[in-house]
C-alpha cells in the first residue's frame, strides 16, 4: 500500500501525527472498518505514507495545515471525555465547540469536575500518557463522612486496588469533610475506589492541576495554553524519558 522510497509510519502513528485522533482511537477506527488505504480497508499495523490516499468513512484525511491548538478546559459534571459525538450526547466536544477537530488528553470521569487538556497535537498526547513518572495531578476532593487521621495516613501510605497497591502520596486534610491529593498514578477511578476501601464515599472531586498547568478559569470555560506554560511541559516530558519504564495512560481518578 506504501513506496518504497519514502518514509511509512503505521496508520494509527499517522492520524495521531496530523493531529486527527489519537493512535488508540485510529485503531479503533480500523476495527470498525472505517479507514480505507488506497481503497483498501485498513488493518491495524498497516504503513502508509504522506502520498497514499487514506480516507475514513470516505472522506479524504490529510495532514494539517494549521499550528497545533493546546486547551485547558475547565470541565463541569456530566460532561463525558469522549470524542464519540454520535453516541453521546454529552459530550467534550461538541460542549467545547472548538472549530478546529480536538481530542482530550486522557480522562475525568463524567462525575467530576476540574481540569482537563485538549490538543489536535498526537505527538504530544503520546508522551504525556506514556511517561508515567513524577507527572503530577492534584485534586480536592470532598466525602461525605468525617474526615480521620487514620484515613489520611492511610490514603498517603497506598491502598488496594485492582490487584496492586497504589503508590504512597501526599494527602493533606483541609476541613472536616474535604481533602487535598496528589496523584502520579491514573488507574480508572483511582481516587473513588481508594475512598470506598477505606469506607468513605466521594461527593465531589475536583482537578486543580495536571503537571505544571494549574486550574485557573471559571466552570466550563476554557483558554490556550501559554507559550511559558508548553515550554515547561516539553521540559518535564523531556525528564520523565530518561526514567520511563513502560506504558501509561492518563485516566480518571
Amino acid at each position: 500500500m506504501t513506496k518504497e522510497n519514502q518514509e511509512s509510519v503505521r496508520i494509527n502513528k499517522y492520524f495521531s501525527e496530523i493531529g486527527y485522533c489519537s493512535r488508540r482511537a485510529t485503531d479503533k477506527l480500523i476495527d470498525e472498518k472505517r479507514i480505507t488505504i488506497n481503497g483498501v480497508i485498513a488493518e491495524k499495523g498497516d504503513k502508509v505514507t504522506p502520498s497514499d490516499e487514506i480516507r475514513l468513512n470516505g472522506k479524504l484525511i490529510s495532514a494539517k495545515e494549521n499550528k497545533f491548538v493546546y486547551l485547558a478546559f475547565n470541565k463541569p459534571r456530566g460532561i463525558v471525555c469522549t470524542t464519540d459525538t454520535r453516541r453521546e450526547k454529552n459530550n467534550i466536544i461538541d460542549y467545547i465547540k472548538y472549530p478546529e477537530r480536538i481530542f482530550p488528553i486522557g480522562r475525568l470521569d463524567k462525575d467530576s469536575q476540574g481540569l482537563i487538556l485538549l490538543t489536535n497535537d498526537g505527538d504530544i498526547v503520546n508522551k504525556i500518557l506514556r511517561a508515567r513518572n513524577n507527572h503530577e495531578k492534584e485534586y480536592i476532593v470532598t466525602v461525605k463522612q468525617t474526615i480521620t487521621p487514620s484515613f489520611i495516613q492511610k490514603m498517603g501510605n497506598g491502598v488496594p486496588i485492582l490487584d496492586t497497591v497504589t503508590r504512597k502520596c501526599l494527602v493533606e486534610q483541609i476541613d472536616a469533610r474535604r481533602f487535598k491529593i496528589t496523584l502520579t498514578q491514573g488507574f480508572n477511578r483511582q481516587i473513588r475506589r481508594m475512598c470506598e476501601y477505606l469506607g468513605y464515599s466521594v461527593s465531589k472531586l475536583e482537578r486543580l492541576r495536571i503537571m505544571n498547568i494549574n486550574l485557573d478559569l471559571g466552570l466550563g470555560k476554557w483558554r490556550h495554553l501559554t507559550e511559558i506554560e508548553l515550554n515547561e511541559i516539553n521540559e518535564l516530558l523531556q525528564e520523565s524519558s530518561k526514567t520511563f519504564e513502560g506504558d501509561y495512560s492518563m485516566s480518571e481518578d
